[in-house]
């Protein structure tokens, strides 16, 4: 981590805590928010489940790769991409070098009732691959784990309570900033 990192993004699989441990974590430091599934929501003027709906997951990953861009001269923001956001590997090289990158950890079960708990969860989370909730989980997630190991500075496993999440992305943030 060698230029100055002037931005957190929390990357990880659905449901491990991006949104809930970035909304405290930018509270905290004061820095802006950013939610990728409702930019993309605002920008498209429709919902994440419609648009893959009407016009298929490829559309959808455009637009994240888009608004995934516009990120790279921001600073002072906490990011909270969709799980996916880490198939775009040349933005995401170029986000890691001006971003801390940490890697919220569940395991699927973990996963799987959060999502199940979620009520919004069906209409904000289409299903990747139609499969089992269950099933879909374990088969993304060992597609993606490589993704999300090499392109994140540091792990941190979500399966505690949300404070002691965030107080370690905040040490991380220390760590980084002196370093």
């Amino acid at each position: 981590m060698n230029r100055k990192k002037t931005k957190i993004i929390l990357t990880g699989y659905r449901a491990t805590g991006k949104t809930s441990v970035g909304i405290i974590v930018a509270d905290r430091l004061s820095f802006a928010f950013v939610d990728i599934d409702r930019e993309i929501e605002k920008q498209q003027g429709q919902r994440i489940s419609d648009m893959v709906a009407e016009h298929g997951w490829s559309y959808f990953r455009a637009a994240e790769r888009d608004v995934l861009s516009s990120l790279f001269s921001r600073e002072n923001l906490v990011v909270a991409p969709g799980g996916g956001a880490i198939l775009h590997r040349e933005v995401w090289k170029k986000l890691m070098e001006t971003s801390l990158v940490v890697w919220l950890q569940a395991d699927e079960h973990t996963i799987g009732r959060r999502l199940s708990a979620d009520s919004l969860s069906a209409s904000q989370r289409p299903s990747l691959t139609g499969e089992d909730m269950i099933q879909e989980i374990t088969a993304v997630l060992a597609e993606r784990e490589p993704l999300y190991r090499q392109g994140s500075h540091y792990a941190v496993s979500t399966d505690k309570p949300v404070e002691e999440v965030v107080e370690e992305v905040l040490a991380l943030w220390s760590a980084c900033r002196h370093n």
